[in-house]
């Protein structure tokens, strides 16, 4: 086994890590190594555990250590370790997953593209919408509407969807087809406003970005129905049917991005029931294997499916897939989890730890004077940071309000995660999560809060 010094030494030589500040890194390294996992608890290399309140980056939904899926991961590995897809090749555990996507798909949908990721698939639903308009002969409608603070993943296109500038500098995106909307964020875009003059208000937006661009430009309009990554952002009533109604008038798509919503996140199966959406496109990733196996699906409806294939007689064989496109340990990964989510009943059960979590989150932090604004819906939360609450105020970036709360929590034995772009604190734990866990959850929180608190105001950076 390595020594502790030797995994701090291995890691800071010779991973590159995502999402790192990397001269911080190549100079002092990780500040813990994880060696192990079980339940909603990592363990690191000097045996300190930890609840990990974020279920790794939004995916680790039925908890760590799950005998069912490492037995499933082995046995297809010993039946069948690997089929490609490619010109008609198929294999069982594949198109058994497949079937069960259309069957449980929360609007109508026909046929299902697997990948490895959320990036690429969002990347693959891109090309199906251009193919798909090429073949209507649309050729010019190509422009992909995505929302400031959206997050769809860092591949060349979807990390340009994505709405985060820390994700475009650097990188010369987004690419010139890419236009952004207003994200429905209530406490910077909609402060004061009615649910109705809100809606009103982002629906202005996108109508004048379309009238702007021209909606004969424009192929599609990708949104997740709960924001992840970009704050944890749930928009008002009537928004989604809404937008719908503009992009109906406009011949324009609508991609669901259920990477972090689907299979349970929001208390219910999808996102995309929760909140209204009619999408014509789905993508579904790490709550479709919990994390175990790298698996990602674009699920595709009927209407998109028929251009597609009468394509076909212009451009030939569908020129698109990967090397793991529908692999069987990862399809066979998929339905284990899938039965641990329907026969352990996951679903309602993190629609009632989201229930306690929020009721535990505003006991602690309703009128808090730094936390401007509690967000969430089933298991997934948050709280955003600000200097001033009326009207509300940011803090400086360069004070790393958010990043200092969560490593004060990660001290206290509580990994949460610091959003991009934003001050916000995000809370997406394992479904498994008991009550007491989220309790100890919320409490260090609080005493991280407080602390950090107490270092801006003796810094002279805050005041009450």
């Amino acid at each position: 086994m390595q020594s502790k010094g030797a995994l701090f030494e291995a890691d800071r030589r010779y991973v590159f890590h995502p999402f790192t500040a990397l001269d911080a890194h190549q100079r002092d390294g990780a500040p813990l190594v994880m060696t192990g996992g079980s339940g909603v608890y990592l363990q690191d290399s000097e045996g300190g555990r930890y609840i990990d309140a974020m279920a790794g980056l939004w995916c680790v939904n039925v908890g760590y250590g799950r005998a069912e899926l490492a037995d499933a991961m082995q046995r297809q590995a010993l039946e069948l370790s690997y089929c490609h897809a490619f010109s008609s090749m198929a294999s069982d555990k594949p198109a058994l997953l497949a079937e069960r996507l259309i069957a449980m798909a929360p609007v109508p949908m026909s046929k299902v593209f697997f990948g490895n990721s959320g990036s690429d698939a969002n990347d693959t639903q891109v090309k199906l919408v251009w193919y798909y308009n090429n073949a209507r002969g649309k050729p010019e409608k190509k422009k992909i509407i995505a929302r400031q603070r959206g997050y769809h993943g860092v591949t060349v296109m979807s990390g340009g969807m994505t709405g985060l500038p820390g994700l475009h500098a650097g990188f010369d995106l987004p690419l010139p087809f890419i236009r952004h909307t207003k994200a429905p964020h209530r406490l910077w875009e909609g402060h004061g406003l009615s649910d109705e003059q809100f809606v009103a208000k982002l629906v202005d937006d996108l109508e004048q970005l379309i009238a702007r661009e021209g909606a004969d430009t424009i192929g599609a309009m990708i949104a997740e129905p709960v924001m992840g990554a970009g704050g944890v952002i749930e928009p008002p009533p009537g928004y989604f049917s809404a937008i719908q109604e503009v992009l109906d008038r406009h011949d324009i798509l609508l991609i669901a991005d259920e990477v972090v919503c689907g299979f349970g996140r929001l208390g219910e199966m999808f996102g995309t029931t929760k909140t209204g959406m009619k999408p014509d496109l789905i993508t579904v990733a790490k709550g479709l294997t919990s994390a175990y196996f790298p698996l990602s699906a674009c699920m595709v409806s009927e209407r998109v499916w028929d251009v597609l294939v009468e394509g076909g007689s212009r451009y030939g064989a569908f020129g698109h897939g990967y090397t793991y496109s529908a692999h069987p340990i990862g399809a066979a990964v998929a339905l284990a989890n899938l039965d641990i989510i329907e026969n352990d009943g996951l679903v309602a059960v993190a629609a009632q730890r989201g229930e306690r979590l929020h009721q535990r989150l505003q006991e602690a932090f309703a009128g808090h004077p730094l936390v401007g604004e509690i967000r969430g819906h089933g298991l997934i939360g948050a709280l955003e940071f600000v200097a001033e609450k009326t009207p509300p105020k940011a803090f400086d970036p360069a004070l790393k309000v958010a990043p200092r709360i969560v490593k004060a929590a990660l001290a206290r034995g509580v990994i949460s995660r610091a959003l991009p772009s934003a001050d916000t604190m995000a809370f997406s734990p394992p479904f498994v999560i008991t009550d007491e866990e989220i309790d100890r959850v919320v409490a260090a929180s609080r005493e991280a809060v407080d602390e950090v608190m107490g270092e801006l105001e003796r810094e002279g950076q805050w005041r009450r």
